[in-house]
This record gives C-alpha cells, structure tokens and sequence, in this order.
C-alpha cells in the first residue's frame, strides 16, 4: 500500500507563512510527479502546484509568485512553502503522486493537511 506521509498544516494570519511536507518510499517519489492539491468545504479539489522529477514545476493561477514546490530526492519528499497567504487559502491540503505507465495513470493521495488562514 501507497503511503504518503503529510505534515506542516495548521493556522496562521494573513499574510504568514507555512511549509508542508510529503514524504513518500523511494519507489513512488522516483516514479512519480509529486504535487499539492486542496479543498475547501463545498468546492472541488484543485491543483495547488506539482513538479516532475525533470522539468518546470506548474502552479494554479491563484498560488502563482506566492507559493514554490520543491523536491528533495535524498529525503524522497515533496514541499510546498506558501508565502503571503491569504484567507482564500484556506482548505485541506493533499499531496499527490501521479505515476504513469503506458496507458495506466495512477495516483496516490495522502490522507491530506488543514490550512487555516485568519483574516
């Protein structure tokens, strides 16, 4: 079974800062394309931001100049260091890896990280 291991949610102001984490085994962080995905109560589960294990990483609009992904391939984790947030950020955060084989896409969710932003 998949695991993905998420921490570093919890409240902060507006315009605070806080950076999650998501540490998944060798195999999936090596295979996958990591990435953040959230959800506020009533609305879909958006892409926040995910990056590849080559290439540029790729941002919602609305996290774009605000929040940066990176990956650490010695620790096989994922990060999301969000700046300046505001109270739209609010939501459950879930790391995601997405696998893709010849026409096969698997993705792996952790079990996701609360964002409170106060205003």
């Amino acid at each position: 079974q998949v695991q993905l291991v998420e921490s570093g949610g919890g409240v902060v102001q507006a315009g605070g800062s806080l950076r999650l984490s998501c540490t998944a085994s060798q195999t999936i962080f090596r295979s996958s394309a990591m990435g953040w995905y959230r959800q506020a109560p009533g609305k879909a589960r958006d892409l926040v931001a995910a990056a590849g294990a080559a290439g540029s990483p790729i941002y919602g609009d609305s996290v774009k100049g605000r929040f940066t992904i990176s990956r650490d391939g010695v620790k096989n984790t994922v990060y999301l260091q969000m700046d300046d947030l505001k109270p739209e950020d609010t939501a459950l955060y879930f790391c995601n890896a997405r696998r893709r084989e010849p026409g096969n896409t698997y993705d792996y969710w952790g079990q996701g990280t609360q964002v409170t932003v106060s205003s």
